[in-house]
């Protein structure tokens, strides 16, 4: 599975893999940002080469129905879960290597944090959300 966008036929498997994968990966990012745009490239790569794991691409603006009230304070921003469990909230550096080493640190995390704003932390929520109502 390649990484999935917030188009309605991807938003449905978004809901349905969700809990299904051992680590769910949310780029949040935007349709203007240029480090957004370089980055795309080696984000796929990073998801093709974990086939068990979730990854998600969310601009803020266009998909903002997803997105609710998140704010970020850079591009890209990562938002990893564990099933519900969030367990990073954070502005990353663009690059392949660097996000590569976290999202396989994070992978293995069993604590939330909890710092997280609630608009982050309710993501999965949305998600649900969003496709019932379809």
């Amino acid at each position: 599975m390649t990484v999935l966008t917030a188009s309605n036929n991807d938003l449905q498997t978004i809901a349905t893999s969700w809990d299904k994968r051992d680590c769910v990966v949310v780029s949040l990012c935007a349709a203007w940002c240029d480090t957004c745009a370089q980055f795309r490239e080696a984000y796929e790569r990073i998801a093709q080469a974990r086939p068990n794991m979730l990854f998600v691409w969310l601009d803020i603006e266009d998909d903002s129905e997803v997105c609710g009230d998140i704010d970020v304070e850079n591009f890209p921003t990562l938002v990893v879960f564990r099933g519900d469990l969030l367990v990073h909230f954070g502005v990353s550096l663009p690059q392949q290597g660097a996000v590569a080493r976290l999202i396989d640190e994070l992978a293995s995390r069993q604590t939330s944090i909890a710092e997280a704003p609630l608009a982050v932390r309710e993501l999965p929520l949305r998600v649900q959300r969003l496709t019932s109502r379809a």
